[in-house]
């Protein structure tokens, strides 16, 4: 009766881990993040939900942007996103000029929306432009 009964919670501990490796393979971040490896520009979003922040990556930098949803003229829609770096110390490199190509590609989906950026982002957007 007890190797049967062990051989069930075996069985369901096996099931278990094969449950759980198939939701880990089909996780979205982990897909983000060899995305992230792979290509110099990457934008991850779920338009249908507004209340679902979005993801981009640009020269190995990872953003994370907020939506916020108001009402337009013609319709409710993505009116404001606020932008911030996961990880800070990876923005080495990138200039004022590619923070510009970033907010133009998020108005080529979200066209109605205003774009601030957080520190250290912010910064870099405030200081006089300087010609060389």
């Amino acid at each position: 009766m007890m190797v049967i009964l062990f051989r069930i919670l075996l069985l369901a501990a096996i099931l278990f881990l094969i449950y759980t490796m198939i939701q880990i393979a089909k996780d979205p971040r982990r897909q983000f993040n060899s995305a992230v490896e792979n290509r110099t520009f990457f934008f991850q979003d779920n338009k249908e939900n507004p209340k679902q922040n979005f993801f981009l990556t640009y020269k190995g930098a990872v953003f994370e942007g907020e939506k916020y949803v108001g009402a337009t003229e013609e319709a409710f829609e993505v009116v404001s996103i606020i932008i911030s770096a996961k990880e800070p110390e990876k923005l080495t490199g990138l200039d004022r000029e590619d923070l510009y190509f970033l907010e133009k590609e998020i108005l080529i989906q979200y066209p109605h929306a205003a774009i601030e950026w957080k520190h250290p982002m912010k910064t870099l957007l405030q200081r006089p432009f300087e010609k060389e």
